[in-house]
């Protein structure tokens, strides 16, 4: 795609306030005109038309890079390597699919920054486990969901919730929190100077331009999500369906202790067919989308 060179790009230079008011200029597609760009670009090669598509979709990598702010890298670079997850998506987009490109890019953008970001960080340091590239990309999450984004060391009952739920054992948790912790910023930090109008970061993640092609994007991503999802419980049989479903699939998640009553085995046993069912749903949902045409191979 030969328009590569004619996008914005965020740069320690020009500031990344300049930037999110640059791309804030590009308008969101309507579902059908982005259908038409994407024909255009998918039956003769258009690259005026993969622009447009592109360039209307730059503030949702930027949303997405600002996810990943946790792992103290230049907040550009991030979102330079979210852009080019979203030209993957762009080139590869498939408009009969009938999902919204927004739907399909967001599985390139981020696979794009979760590549950089292992580039970055050496393997070495990180660990090269299945378990720990999952702690790895998941404990800031993890954190939120329990109150404990701004604590330096957990606490440890959280340590060990956090373990427990992310299937790693409570010194890694504590190891990889301390080499997360120094990186995060806050959605509250200023961007710009006095002279600037300065803002702050979640002013620029709101989207005040929210329409109905916005809205449309959103209800269509959590209806492919929730497909995949319905697909997928497939590969579980009745016990572990029923376990994921009563522990993480309600309001209300019942107990191990309840569960382990129920089924005549220990807590300990729920707890492992709870965390196999997971791992298998998740890698089931994984193979779905790829072969749907909705994440990278």
């Amino acid at each position: 795609m030969s328009t590569y060179a004619n996008l914005p790009a965020p740069s320690p230079e020009q500031g990344l306030n300049r930037y999110l008011q640059e791309i804030r200029r590009f308008p969101m597609l309507e579902p059908e005109e982005e259908y038409m760009l994407a024909k255009r670009w998918v039956e003769d090669q258009d690259t005026e038309a993969a622009h447009k598509m592109v360039t209307s979709h730059l503030r949702l990598a930027a949303k997405i890079a600002m996810g990943y702010r946790g792992y103290g890298l230049p907040q550009a670079e991030v979102i330079s390597e979210a852009n080019v997850g979203l030209m993957q998506a762009v080139k590869r987009f498939d408009p009969e699919k009938g999902f919204r490109l927004a739907t399909y890019a967001m599985w390139w953008i981020r696979a794009s920054i979760q590549e950089y970001i292992l580039r970055s960080w050496s393997l070495v340091k990180l660990g090269t486990t299945s378990a720990q590239k999952k702690l790895f990309f998941n404990l800031r999450k993890a954190k939120a969901r329990i109150g404990a984004l701004e604590e330096g060391d957990l606490r440890p009952e959280n340590v060990q919730r956090i373990a427990h739920d992310l299937n790693v054992s409570e010194e890694e948790v504590i190891s990889m929190n301390r080499r997360l912790s120094g990186g995060d910023a806050s959605l509250n930090a200023m961007v710009g100077s006095e002279d600037d109008s300065a803002t702050q970061w979640q002013d620029w993640l709101q989207d005040e331009d929210a329409d109905q092609a916005g809205n449309y994007e959103e209800e269509d991503e959590l209806s492919v999500r929730r497909e995949l999802l319905m697909e997928a419980m497939d590969t579980l049989n009745d016990r572990e369906k029923d376990i994921l479903t009563q522990r993480r699939l309600q309001d209300q998640a019942i107990t191990l202790e309840d569960l382990s009553g129920q089924y005549g085995v220990s807590r300990e046993r729920i707890r492992q067919i709870e965390v196999r069912a997971f791992e298998k749903l998740q890698k089931r949902m994984r193979e779905l989308a790829v072969k749907k045409g909705l994440a990278p191979v």
